[in-house]
């Protein structure tokens, strides 16, 4: 009898859900199919009678990104180059000139060479400008030519560049290129080890397994893992890379969407490498995803001591779609949070301010979360670390200086005016970085201040008021003092743009893999890891 009455009440109310539910899906089935017919009929009618030749393909293009340009910017169209780069980049492996290019204008900019390979074996240095790839000339190539350096193992490609105002030429024969996820790792003073992660491939775990394997076989009983600039990539790997450290099933990140099927937890699966060799995880702001999901897990569960800056704060899920013609469409499926319920997304592109720039999450909205020791930690902001170094934290002229390439580019004129043959005697002077202020006040080098545009828009509106002449004193006051910060915001600077310059000179002449070398005797963020690890008793309060 009770079974009968249930399915006498259980069986309409399963009906009425599903109309409900069939019912709301059919109206959304007809706005889209509404919207679509009308976008069509539309693009056939301009092509067919606009008054000009049109590109139909341009145009698409144009509109498919417009339309995304309303969401958030992780959510992309991917035509097949885009594709074939996405692959590349997942697995670290391609056919190239074995080199990281910048992708300008009129030209591709040589940004770094990888040691022994083809770029590298044809003589190409860093800021050597590509202007012509065989027959084509970078100007006149409207996709990324970047694309044009890849092809088949083994095939031949003619470079026309310029160096330092001359022209030249170079034919590169291409080679298979394995992009490490790990490209670096050693053993410093004290029984630290030291591994560079840069970035979540298919290779991200087993490399670091194999890194921390043989940094312990050389007496490693402390360890430093350095995500600093990390992008991130691959959610699986980020999920394995905390499993070498921490217990099997134990969480360490959720997603969570409006489409049910997305809403998932990830546990460690495997069985750890080292649960207790003592941990310090290095950040900055170029810290993404991937990066910050490890990073976040580590800190909610106290099994590592976070030291650098604020991380980006990217806590969006991405998932490749494919579509027809061998194209895709990655979309934000979901927001991810860690293991104590944070979700670290920092930036809102769902309520934009009015200029349409996507908000940042104001401190003051944070919400408080706690690890499993009882340690508070906050969602919104990326990861903030638990020891904060300044030295992470890119001030705004830096960034300005970052921006316009012009470290690069001083690092470039450096290289063909001085002679560098020890790594361990280099070292940059006082009159280096007159030099280098020498350089930027002959590139022109200025920058405008946050401060400096929001007081110039707020004298705007003073002068369509007619206020101005009540506050021009004032105004001109205030811009004069800005002025005379930023007369002297390079020599305040002066620690963090010479550790960049000396950064970017070592790679010139000793590659990264001498980059990384000098960091271990020159890098503050380093140094202060090498320090929590060595003090046991520092390293577990951090901890607690």
């Amino acid at each position: 009898m009770k079974k009968n009455r249930l399915k006498k009440y259980l069986l309409p109310f399963i009906l009425v859900i599903l109309l409900i539910t069939t019912s709301a899906f059919k109206s959304d089935f007809f706005e889209i199919a509404k919207q679509i017919e009308i976008f069509t009929t539309m693009f056939k009618e301009l092509n067919m009678n606009y008054v000009d030749d049109t590109n139909p393909g341009d145009l698409m293009d144009t509109a498919i990104k417009s339309m995304l340009n309303d969401l958030d910017p992780y959510t992309n169209f991917m035509n097949e180059q885009d594709v074939e780069a996405a692959r590349i980049n997942n697995t670290g492996d391609y056919s190239g000139i074995g080199a990281s290019v910048l992708t300008l204008k009129d030209k591709l900019v040589i940004m770094e060479t990888y040691k022994d390979f083809p770029a590298d074996k044809s003589g190409l240095k860093p800021g050597d400008e590509i202007i012509k790839v065989d027959n084509i000339s970078v100007a006149d190539f409207k996709e990324d030519a970047g694309n044009l350096l890849q092809g088949a193992e083994g095939s031949t490609v003619n470079l026309t560049y310029v160096r330092q105002g001359q022209t030249n030429n170079a034919v590169v024969k291409r080679e298979s290129v394995e992009i490490h996820a790990v490209p670096h790792y050693a053993m410093m003073d004290g029984e630290v080890g030291y591994i560079v992660l840069r970035k979540f491939n298919e290779k991200a775990s087993s490399e670091t397994i194999r890194a921390l394997r043989e940094l312990k076989g050389e007496g490693a009983k402390k360890i430093i893992l350095d995500l600093r600039g990390n992008p991130g990539g691959l959610l699986s790997e980020a999920v394995n890379l905390v499993n070498i450290f921490v217990p099997q099933n134990q969480l360490v990140v959720s997603t969570k969407s409006k489409v049910e099927k997305y809403n998932k937890t990830y546990y460690t699966q495997k069985q750890p490498i080292d649960t207790e060799i003592p941990l310090v995880v290095l950040i900055d702001g170029r810290s993404a995803s991937a990066s910050e999901i490890v990073a976040g897990a580590l800190q909610d569960l106290d099994r590592a001591v976070i030291v650098g800056s604020r991380s980006f704060g990217k806590g969006l899920v991405q998932r490749p779609k494919p579509l027809v013609y061998g194209t895709q469409m990655k979309i934000t499926i979901s927001r991810y949070y860690t293991p104590s319920g944070r979700c670290i997304q920092a930036l809102d592109y769902w309520h934009r301010d009015e200029d349409g720039e996507a908000t940042r999450i104001s401190q003051d909205k944070y919400n408080a979360f706690k690890t499993r020791n009882g340690r508070t930690v906050f969602d919104g902001g990326g990861i903030e670390p638990d020891v904060k170094m300044s030295e992470s934290i890119y001030s705004p002229i830096t960034t300005a200086i970052l921006d316009d390439y012009l470290i690069f580019n001083y690092a470039t004129q450096y290289y063909y005016n001085n002679k560098v043959t020890d790594l361990e005697s280099f070292k940059l002077t006082d009159a280096d970085f007159n030099k280098f202020k020498d350089y930027l006040k002959k590139e022109n080098f200025s920058f405008e201040t946050t401060t400096e545009e929001a007081f110039s828009e707020a004298f705007d509106v003073a002068s369509k008021e007619k206020m101005d002449v009540v506050v021009t004193d004032e105004y001109n006051k205030l811009i004069n003092a800005i002025k005379n910060y930023k007369n002297t915001a390079i020599d305040m600077n002066k620690s963090q743009l010479m550790d960049l310059l000396a950064d970017e000179i070592v790679k010139r002449y000793f590659y990264r893999e001498g980059l990384y070398a000098y960091y271990l005797d020159n890098n503050p963020e380093i140094k202060k890891a090498s320090e929590i690890l060595m003090n046991s008793s520092s390293y577990s309060k951090y901890l607690k």
